[in-house]
């Protein structure tokens, strides 16, 4: 999976691109007045650990569902 991918998911999920710092893009959406970040790293492709790793640092704002559904295939 290539960064825009895994950036285009976040912004469908209401994140927006606040900065990028060395070879990492930070996300971020406000609900009810908490700041949630992600960093993504600005590699071409991602590979499996990185997504892996991507996704359990989401999971810490989005249901494990609702990540599933764009990250697993049936």
């Amino acid at each position: 999976m290539q960064k825009e991918d895994i950036i285009k998911i976040f912004i469908n999920l209401g994140f927006f691109i606040i900065g990028q710092k060395g070879s990492h893009i930070k996300l971020r959406r406000i609900i009810d007045n908490e700041k949630q970040t992600l960093t993504i790293p600005q590699h071409k492709e991602l590979d499996k650990g990185t997504l892996n790793a991507i996704i359990q640092q989401s999971s810490v704002y989005i249901s494990k569902e609702e990540i599933a559904k764009y990250f697993y295939t049936k």
